[in-house]
């Protein structure tokens, strides 16, 4: 876990200055979702644009299940931290295409759980089409808002909402609350309030799938998330196998090699 959360900040914000300049791009865009992921990578990416002299282009961008709070604390990130932001509802263009999109609609159990996934991953990825406009528009790129715990449990749609750049793909989640908490202590007062008010949110993907992350992830807490899954990458997991984190890592393995391509020497029999 991390020890220096100053140092880690800045190394994040040197890094991501580095390849701005190299990559010459011209606006950062994120998608801000009253969630503490999106919260922290854009007051980690705000100083860094204003160092480089680009916007930070924010967007709320709400379809149909999103609670009045998240959109709330959307709105607090974005004015924040954003150059520009907008709050941009989406659900109108969702709508016609879940009709479109869905195979045999009026026969499908909309209460069903795997009906609310797919209708999920839908959601996401209209917001992607979204984001990567406003990237190309604007040359810039898409911010990635993903974290290691994340990543690990497959809590992410393919082709959906993983961007970029991710800044903090590779921090626990535990680590991402901390970070933010780290970070609130040197903000002016509104960004100080509108990172924390995301710190004290319950964590929900706003896609209407549960009411929270973790009933989705079958467990109480993230630390207890973490921890699992340190064990399990520690080869220590102590009669822990057939838990649902577990569980779901395993069935996941394949969001995390994806896409995957079969090897030349498998076509054409050479040797490797």
């Amino acid at each position: 876990m991390i020890t220096n959360y100053q140092e880690a900040i800045d190394n994040i914000r040197k890094h991501l200055k580095t390849y701005i300049l190299q990559n010459g791009l011209k606006s950062l865009v994120a998608g801000v979702s009253g969630g503490i992921d999106s919260a922290l990578t854009v007051a980690l990416a705000q100083p860094v644009c204003e160092e480089t002299g680009i916007p930070l282009i924010c967007r709320s961008l709400t379809i149909v299940t999103n609670k009045p709070e998240e959109i709330n604390r959307a709105a607090l990130v974005g004015q924040a931290f954003g150059t520009e932001f907008r709050e941009i509802d989406l659900s109108e263009p969702f709508l016609v295409m879940e009709k479109l999109l869905m195979e045999d609609y009026a026969n499908e159990d909309k209460s069903s759980y795997d009906y609310k996934i797919r209708l999920g991953n839908i959601k996401a990825r209209t917001r992607m089409i979204y984001l990567y406009n406003l990237a190309a528009k604007y040359k810039g790129m898409v911010m990635s808002t993903d974290n290691y715990t994340e990543l690990l449990l497959g809590f992410w749609t393919l082709h959906g909402d993983v961007g970029d750049y991710g800044m903090i793909q590779n921090l626990w989640k535990t680590e991402v609350y901390e970070m933010s908490r780290f970070l609130a202590k040197s903000l002016p007062t509104q960004k100080s309030e509108a990172l924390l008010a995301c710190v004290n949110a319950v964590p929900t993907d706003g896609l209407g799938i549960t009411n929270s992350d973790l009933d989705q992830i079958k467990a109480g807490s993230y630390e207890e998330v973490d921890q699992i899954l340190i064990k399990m990458l520690s080869n220590n997991l102590q009669n822990l196998e057939n838990h649902p984190v577990i569980q779901r890592y395993q069935n996941s393995d394949y969001k995390r090699n994806n896409p995957y391509n079969l090897p030349r020497n498998l076509i054409t029999n050479e040797p490797l």
